[in-house]
């Protein structure tokens, strides 16, 4: 029994996990074939090594005085570092809550009218400058965090949710008919087989909003959201080189490992064959 299940792999359950080992196996030969993927993989770890060693190297070599060497104190830089990613990846998770269900509601038949109006909208959201939407939303809601996320929420939904109406009215309505006509509802039309297909386009929105998101995020410290911007705008208040380069390159180096990390997750997460 347990011989027979074994060299029958996806009948009677999930694939044995030989199957896992021979994918991974596979992947890796890929990889290593191919420098383009080597250097998805691992040349942007490299270069935000190199920058932050480089960066590091610089400071150490300045005199500062109290107010930079607080500015630049390890543990503040830490935890501003960490709220930034934590601000940006809230930003990713509302603008998928909105932007997913709303660019799905706005390709069905009865909706398709009104979907024009709502891409105007959301145009009209990244068509502000993104500073300008900073400083209306902290009017409107306040100063803080909550301002800051709503703000650079309005800045990054346009790419989700433009990205997945084209994913799903780029599927071929023949294949949606076929589905129909063996019996399926449109809600498993919808599930099984658009959405599905729709995925990469989908993640390349995804993806998108995610960087605008990490970059946008930045400037939640002018309107008290701390991040990485605050480092920043100290360095440029107090005129020092030393923290301005520091908040620079630490900005630059999480929007480069955050896209280097969505990168490999859309690799991992796209369906096979798509």
């Amino acid at each position: 029994m347990s011989s027979s299940s074994a060299g029958t792999p996806g009948i009677g359950g999930a694939p044995p996990s030989t199957d896992t080992g021979v994918t991974a196996r596979e992947r890796l030969r890929v990889l290593l074939r191919d420098p383009a993927r080597l250097w998805q993989y691992f040349g942007i770890p490299i270069v935000v090594a190199v920058a932050i060693t480089l960066t590091v190297s610089y400071v150490s070599g300045q005199e500062l005085i109290g107010r930079e060497e607080r500015s630049l104190d390890t543990d503040l830089l830490t935890a501003l570092a960490l709220q930034h990613v934590r601000l940006g990846l809230t930003v990713v998770f509302w603008v998928l809550v909105i932007a997913i269900p709303l660019g799905v509601l706005l390709t069905r038949p009865w909706a398709k009218p009104y979907a024009p109006a709502f891409i105007g909208v959301a145009n009209a959201g990244q068509a502000i400058p993104s500073f300008g939407l900073m400083v209306l939303f902290a009017i409107w809601l306040g100063t803080g965090e909550t301002a800051a996320v709503a703000a650079t929420v309005a800045y990054c939904i346009l790419p989700v949710l433009r990205n997945t109406m084209v994913g799903l009215n780029q599927v071929d309505p023949s294949i949606i008919e076929a589905a129909r006509g063996m019996g399926m509802t449109k809600r498993g039309v919808l599930l099984q087989i658009e959405l599905p297909l729709s995925v990469p386009v989908m993640l390349a929105g995804v993806r998108t909003a995610l960087i605008l998101a990490i970059g946008t995020i930045t400037l939640g410290a002018l309107i008290g959201a701390g991040t990485v911007g605050r480092t920043i705008n100290s360095g440029i208040i107090s005129f020092s080189d030393p923290v301005l380069v520091t908040g620079a390159v630490a900005a630059a180096s999480l929007a480069l490992l955050v896209d280097w990390a969505a990168g490999i997750i859309e690799d991992f997460v796209r369906p096979k064959g798509l």
